[in-house]
């Protein structure tokens, strides 16, 4: 099918997804440590309910919690997807979306399908392919210097200071550039620590984190596929977290079955890795739940063969019970189809209720109907272990219509206490503080 016999088409195939959606469950069944996991249901044409992208009206913001105020940090940026936050305080922001993809013949009716509701979702425009610095020197809570940090990168996300060398996660490598407190912009030419799997890059995004000493860096490589339907050869160390020597550029698994691992961080109580994973699509609106996990090294989780521990996706030939045996179970869900995308563990003293707990940015559904996600939200922990259900800290990112103002990526909170939140589609950096008198 042409593209233009497929865009004509597309009111159509989309009426016909709708009509074959049951009833959805709540949204609240696929939270915590047991989601509810009904039958699954494969879908010939997935459920495509989009929420086209229309941008923040003037004087509009997202809906804070009680107790809570958001308000501007930085507009007027394209596409920002991932931020970090350097010594000095200094924001950087990745300016990013996809890279170029080569023909995807495999693809078919799906492939053309995803690639329309992405477009008319916002994710459609081409990559900035920059990070950009953001400096609030009065502390106002509005970053006054906004510059071009660097530019010429390939769909750059994950960023992590060693020392004195930054290290930035592009779709296909992950490369470095000396860095100096208080630059504001970085002349040298990135030299490419390790190659990154890259080609069809069906999940592009590529996550990074250091360890505590330096020595190791972690990178969060999404699968090329749903379910592996593109071949298995092209998923040679995808679906996984990636353990790097940045001193020798050698890389190696450190857990696997992960479908599309995208926020990772650093459990401040105990100190294990923690990563935010997007599950597979078309099996239901109520399936599969995105979770968050402890990363066990050498741990395989389930993807293709199986979800949730030993939940067999018959979807995927030849079964592997051999495989779906050692599946681990995540330990926290977080929604099906909600696109869990950030994840940052507060430390900060600003809002003690957070302490130690996990934010998520939920970039919002696509292959569900009603739509999930499109908010922040918070989960507690305890002695390292999440404790207690979900709750919200930015909602309203939808408006009257279904429409999308903003979809949240990112989330970190700074030194000054405030959380900072990346909307792609609002070309905004949204500052969450509590709620002043």
């Amino acid at each position: 099918m042409s593209r233009r016999r497929l865009v004509a088409a597309l009111p159509l195939l989309t009426a016909l997804a709708a009509c074959g959606t049951e009833s959805a469950l709540p949204e609240s069944v696929g939270y915590g440590a047991a989601p509810q996991l009904p039958e699954a249901r494969p879908q010939t044409i997935p459920t495509v309910k989009i929420a086209p992208v229309v941008g923040w009206p003037e004087g509009r913001t997202p809906v804070a919690a009680l107790g809570l105020a958001v308000d501007a940090f930085a507009t007027g940026l394209d596409h920002p997807r991932w931020l970090y936050e350097l010594p000095n305080g200094d924001v950087l922001v990745a300016e990013s979306n996809a890279p170029p993809k080569p023909d995807d013949k495999k693809g078919g009716l799906r492939g053309w399908i995803q690639g329309l509701v992405m477009g008319k979702a916002g994710a459609g425009v081409p990559s900035a392919n920059r990070i950009t610095l953001l400096r609030d020197a009065d502390g106002d809570g509005v970053a006054e210097t906004k510059t071009v940090f660097l530019s010429g990168l390939t769909s750059p996300f994950g960023m992590a200071l060693v020392g004195d060398r930054l290290f930035i996660a592009n779709a296909d490598a992950v490369v470095a550039v000396p860095y100096q407190t208080g630059q504001t912009q970085i002349a040298a030419t990135p030299v490419k620590v390790a190659d990154l799997p890259a080609g069809r890059n069906h999940h592009w995004t590529k996550s990074l984190v250091a360890s505590a000493d330096g020595s190791k860096l972690y990178v969060g490589v999404g699968s090329n596929s749903n379910v592996g339907e593109n071949g298995l050869d092209e998923e040679v160390d995808r679906a996984a977290v990636l353990e790097i020597d940045p001193a020798t550029g050698s890389r190696r698994v450190f857990a696997s079955g992960l479908r599309n691992p995208v926020g990772m961080a650093w459990n401040p109580e105990d100190g294990r890795l923690w990563v935010s994973v997007n599950e597979r699509d078309e099996i239901g609106d109520d399936l599969v739940p995105d979770y968050m996990t402890s990363v066990t090294p050498g741990g395989f989780y389930g993807w293709p063969w199986s979800y949730y521990g030993q939940t067999v996706d018959a979807r995927v030939q030849p079964p592997r019970p051999d495989m779906v045996a050692k599946a681990i179970k995540p330990d926290y869900a977080l929604g099906s189809h909600t696109a869990s995308l950030g994840l940052t563990f507060y430390t900060g003293a600003l809002m003690p209720q957070w302490r130690n707990g996990a934010i998520i940015g939920q970039h919002g559904s696509w292959n569900r109907n009603p739509p999930a996600g499109y908010k922040v939200i918070f989960v507690p922990f305890s002695g390292g272990k999440p404790a207690g259900p979900p709750q919200d800290v930015l909602t309203g990112f939808r408006n009257e219509k279904g429409e999308a103002m903003g979809r949240p990526v990112g989330v970190l909170g700074v030194r000054s206490g405030a959380l900072l939140v990346a909307d792609d589609v609002g070309d905004v950096i949204w500052r969450v503080t509590p709620a002043r008198p």
